[in-house]
């Protein structure tokens, strides 16, 4: 039974890791300094209904594969420590207990949110490091604000969908 535990876990990681890197890669809008792209919504989601683990890898995988893939190789290395941040976050706040968490409550808006801010610095502080001045990561920081706008609908869309399908409980 462990086994077939952990086999099923590996299973979904690599199934989140794909989803990220499709919703990265294939979804992007031009901000300054790099791309806006729907893959935090599938970061969110990982990270609501499975491990920080699992979310992590998840996110800064899948990531970071569509920045190299894509022509943003620069970013990659950024980008596989923010999105691990961006999931650590995520679950830090949601909780650990996946059966007791809730899709809309306060925790997981505010874990959702506080995801986003993190995504959000990290890439302007990033770009900032990256590009030379302050001024060059700030120009990206209204874009990056607004991709973590519209993660977060995403996340509840996808979030909603998926529970009250029933799905997710089958493997927790």
């Amino acid at each position: 039974m462990k086994q077939h535990n952990s086999i099923l876990k590996f299973t979904i990681t690599a199934l989140f890791i794909a989803l990220t890197y499709i919703a990265t890669a294939f979804i992007q809008i031009p901000i300054p300094l790099g791309y806006a792209n729907l893959g935090d919504c599938i970061i969110l989601t990982c990270a609501f209904f499975f491990t920080p683990a699992m979310a992590c890898a998840a996110g800064a995988i899948g990531a970071a594969m569509a920045d190299i893939l894509t022509g943003y190789a620069i970013w990659a290395v950024p980008t596989l420590i923010i999105k691990s941040l961006v999931a650590l976050s995520a679950c830090a706040i949601f909780g650990l207990k996946n059966k007791n968490r809730k899709m809309y409550s306060v925790k997981t808006f505010a874990g959702s949110i506080v995801s986003m801010i993190v995504m959000t610095v990290g890439y302007t502080l990033f770009g900032a490091v990256l590009y030379g001045s302050l001024a060059s990561g700030l120009a990206s920081a209204p874009g990056l604000a607004l991709e973590g706008v519209v993660n977060v609908i995403a996340f509840f869309i996808i979030g909603t969908v998926l529970d009250k399908s029933g799905i997710t409980k089958r493997f927790n």
